[in-house]
């Protein structure tokens, strides 16, 4: 049950998120949009280091001046595995004019949906992930730390959650409806969570792999898809402050509960 609850914390945070329909009936401005990206691209960023790639390293410590090779090999798999869906997987960014990946006749909203989907598998990944590694008892990971991953997660979900469902409503999507796709694109992320758990549950010393695996896949979204958005508005730092926010916060988390 207290599995349960961790692993349902960033869902609860796309949910909240998506519920902004009801609130915002204006939408949202370009340059809010662009701050809340630039706040989940930091808080995404702190993660992969401290909660995902150093305890990678920790882990692999008996390989003594080696120990990088697991989080290089986990983290290019990650960014390869992220690489790969996006291109077999078609979706649409928020204010994207041209369809990625491959061709269809899915409806624009139906796009959006699905890229923030995509967005949300690597980060249920690290929440399994971590969580597991407290589960087979390192060391370099605590309980406290894995909470605050998906605290820090959750935090940053709910930005996201809004941006998913308030370009629907512009699409002529019903509220209700709208909130329901923001809401079940953050599905993903507990399944995806579970998934993660029971790999690392029957394969222990890959532990380290997994960790960067996930690092890798969150850091190809930052890369690809959040700074592009952060930086879309010319002449504007929102941006940047806000993912030094987003990335202090996490840090703070992180460092403080871990």
């Amino acid at each position: 049950m207290e599995t349960l609850w961790i692993l349902l914390i960033p869902f609860a945070g796309t949910a909240l998120g998506s519920a902004c329909v009801y609130f915002l009936r204006d939408g949202m401005g370009a340059r809010t949009e662009q701050a809340l990206s630039g706040f989940a691209a930091g808080v995404m960023v702190a993660a992969s280091i401290w909660s995902l790639l150093i305890p990678a390293m920790n882990q692999a410590s008996d390989m003594g001046k080696w120990a990088f090779i697991p989080a290089v090999v986990g983290f290019w798999a990650g960014m390869m595995f992220l690489f790969i869906l996006d291109h077999a997987i078609p979706h649409m960014h928020n204010h994207g004019t041209e369809d990625e990946g491959p061709k269809s006749k899915l409806k624009r909203s139906t796009k959006l949906v699905l890229a923030i989907t995509l967005h949300n598998i690597p980060e249920g990944m690290a929440v399994g992930a971590t969580y597991a590694g407290w589960m087979t008892g390192s060391a370099s990971i605590s309980m406290s730390g894995a909470l605050a991953l998906a605290i820090g997660i959750a935090v940053q979900n709910f930005p996201e959650g809004a941006i998913v469902s308030m370009p629907l409503v512009s699409c002529g999507t019903s509220r209700n409806r709208s909130f329901l796709y923001g809401m079940l694109s953050g599905i993903v992320e507990p399944a995806s969570a579970v998934l993660t758990i029971l790999l690392a549950s029957a394969i222990v010393p890959f532990m380290p792999y997994l960790l960067s695996f996930a690092a890798g896949a969150m850091l190809y979204v930052v890369v690809e898809e959040l700074i592009p958005e952060m930086a879309a508005e010319k002449h504007s730092n929102v941006g940047t402050i806000m993912f030094a926010i987003g990335f202090s916060l996490m840090m703070v988390l992180d460092v403080a509960l871990g």
